[in-house]
């Protein structure tokens, strides 16, 4: 072997900006100080701070869904839908980030989440106001969950907006009567802080779409959009179930609900039902 010394080639560029003083770095773009500081462990049990965290990333998510939902909203209002597709298409990959990261949760053991569990005190996932915005935005409309935030009145005033707003789906709605399509006047005119129900008209409607989609692309396009939605956000709903039994089998959430049996009712719940319903109407 040489004794002589063995240089590597330098990864740095030679053009790095090294002198940051007095100008906006990543850091502070970021505001990474206050973000990094943000996880406050109420015990000493290590695997706090993967829970903690693992919340925390699913809430920056969660706002980035409701800011692209919002966009979606305002594009099926205007007829954007070329850029809806995109916004939709958005949501769903954010679902598929949100679906893949219960992994990591899913090595907190039970042994090990007991340890700290108590420190959560009532706090619980089901007081996620953004979730709950997100939930109204695809609708899932429930006016008793307002009352969970009467001790938040700003946040409360938020989602009632969302409740008494257009859902993605009643905007669809509106759209395909736009588009002089027979949608029943009690559909249109409907109290939309309630969730809507299968209707027969709305799905005999995406049967001629699906029958015919030369006819009708943009619809036809729009429907699987929002299928993928349903359905990326249904396998997260059945991995957070999943997730949860696995942790603390069936015990009651500490929030207060049954825990493990109320997750098995939202995972059945279809967004966009008559999408689902067109499936076993088309002929051939």
């Amino acid at each position: 072997m040489s004794d002589q010394p063995h240089f590597h080639r330098s990864s740095v560029d030679p053009g790095l900006t090294t002198d940051l003083h007095g100008k906006l770095d990543y850091g502070q773009y970021l505001d990474l100080q206050r973000l990094l500081s943000s996880q406050h462990c109420l015990s000493t049990h290590h695997d706090e701070l993967l829970f903690i965290i693992q919340h925390q990333t699913s809430e920056l998510w969660f706002k980035l869904q409701v800011h692209e939902l919002e966009e979606a909203l305002r594009c099926l209002a205007t007829g954007e839908l070329a850029v809806a597709f995109k916004v939709l298409a958005r949501v769903k990959h954010i679902q598929a980030q949100l679906l893949s990261q219960w992994s990591v949760l899913a090595t907190l053991t039970p042994s090990e989440y007991v340890k700290f569990r108590h420190v959560l005190g009532p706090a619980s996932g089901i007081q996620s106001a953004q979730h709950r915005h997100i939930e109204f935005l695809l609708g899932r409309k429930d006016r008793r969950m307002l009352a969970v935030f009467q001790h938040a009145p700003e946040v409360q005033d938020r989602l009632r907006k969302a409740l008494e707003g257009p859902s993605i789906y009643d905007a669809t709605i509106d759209l395909l009567a736009r588009r002089g399509l027979p949608v029943p006047q009690q559909v249109l005119t409907r109290d939309r802080t309630e969730p809507h129900e299968a209707n027969d008209a709305i799905a005999q409607i995406w049967q001629m779409v699906y029958e015919n989609p030369e006819q009708h692309w943009d619809l036809y396009e729009l429907a699987e959009k929002l299928v993928d939605l349903d359905e990326a956000y249904a396998l997260w709903r059945f991995r957070h179930l999943k997730v949860v039994e696995r942790v603390i089998g069936m015990k009651r959430g500490t929030g207060g609900t049954t825990g493990v049996n109320y997750l098995k009712r939202m995972v059945d719940d279809r967004l966009f039902p008559e999408l689902w319903d067109v499936r076993t109407m088309l002929r051939g």
